[in-house]
């Protein structure tokens, strides 16, 4: 059985969830120990239950130590079943964490795995829906049919956000050496910056969203390329609001890489006095920094792409090696072997599994 150390780099909840996603790839079975004793509420929270209870049901798998703030996980799986399930988080729990463990399974299974969940869309600490969906998504749809429709928002502390999520495969664990590989290593020429606020309605009297959008707008100016925000207000349990940028680059031809598109996104999140300009202000910010790195991908896209680098093979060169990114690396290459080759901040998937 595989050993993992829980406190092991940024010491959260990222080994669990990568471990979840390549146990019920791989079939072999793992034990981690020491889950997020370093965090104030050390072990398992909600959505990282909701991800165990999720695969075991999927895979019919033997597990021990699902109980809220346990600190030692150990999971046995059986075959992946794809299918349609419904899961509530039951809190603000974020959704695209708990899709960290659920996507890599449903994208190498053998028939359409549909997501019906309930819990956090935009929260902290966590990778936000429309990151998710217009950074990391365009990256994995060479391997996958994947069609994401959010319902509802959902914000700290009541949640209540729904999504849909349908994902088919293209390739099988064992036909995976013959996809196309993940190749993000130039950055090319910055082509235009997208974006999209999403914000509670009771935040609409005091143009919340049309001011986090101005001031976004005003600090990418110097960027020199059409930006272009989309401001949304919707109907939520709790007060929330947000934004996510990306940024779309073309290749020497200038054209944009349709398999592998480059795509640098930041984010920001609403806070209590925080005042909607700034939050705007820090989004830009954030992508500038990424824009002027020089790297094909931003660090938050690297540690999201590692299990599947493993899979798939290939190389990226990330704006920065995060603790997220190297706690992946270590994660991943348990259970598929030392399949990884860093050079400075190029990473690369060394051999076939």
């Amino acid at each position: 059985m595989i050993q993992l150390d829980g406190s092991y780099g940024e010491g959260g909840g990222q080994i669990a969830r990568t471990a979840l996603a390549l146990s019920a790839v791989t079939g072999k079975a793992f034990t981690v120990d020491q889950i997020r004793v370093g965090r104030k509420q050390p072990g398992l929270k909600a959505q990282h239950l909701m991800a165990v209870t999720a695969l075991q049901d999927l895979c019919k798998a033997e597990v021990e130590g699902t109980e809220l703030g346990s600190t030692k996980l150990v999971f046995r799986p059986g075959k992946y079943e794809a299918r349609r399930i419904k899961l509530d988080i039951g809190t603000a729990g974020s959704i695209p964490l708990l899709l960290q463990s659920l996507l890599l399974p449903a994208m190498v299974g053998e028939k359409t795995t549909t997501f019906d969940i309930i819990g956090g869309t935009d929260t902290k600490w966590a990778m936000p829906m429309d990151y998710m969906k217009n950074v990391l998504f365009p990256q994995l749809k060479k391997y996958a049919d994947i069609n994401l429709m959010v319902h509802k928002r959902g914000y700290y502390p009541k949640g209540g956000g729904h999504i849909t999520l349908f994902v088919k495969p293209k390739f099988s664990l064992k036909d995976a050496d013959q996809a196309p590989a993940i190749d993000l290593t130039e950055q090319g020429e910055l082509q235009h910056i997208k974006g999209r606020v999403h914000c509670a309605k009771s935040l609409a009297d005091k143009e919340v969203g049309e001011r986090i959008m101005r001031s976004a707008q005003s600090s990418l100016k110097t960027t020199g390329v059409p930006v272009s925000i989309d401001v949304t207000y919707y109907d939520t349990l709790s007060t929330g609001c947000g934004i996510v940028l990306w940024a779309v680059y073309t290749d020497k031809e200038g054209d944009i890489n349709k398999e592998n598109p480059v795509i640098l996104g930041a984010d920001a999140l609403g806070e209590i006095h925080v005042p909607a300009e700034e939050i705007g202000k820090q989004a830009a910010v954030k992508l500038i920094k990424e824009i002027q790195s020089g790297g094909a991908c931003d660090e938050h896209l690297a540690d999201n792409l590692i299990p599947f680098l493993g899979i798939f093979q290939g190389k990226i060169q990330p704006s920065e090696l995060s603790n997220h990114c190297k706690t992946n690396i270590y994660t991943t290459e348990h259970f598929l072997g030392k399949v990884f080759t860093v050079d400075k901040k190029m990473i690369t998937r060394a051999r076939q599994v």
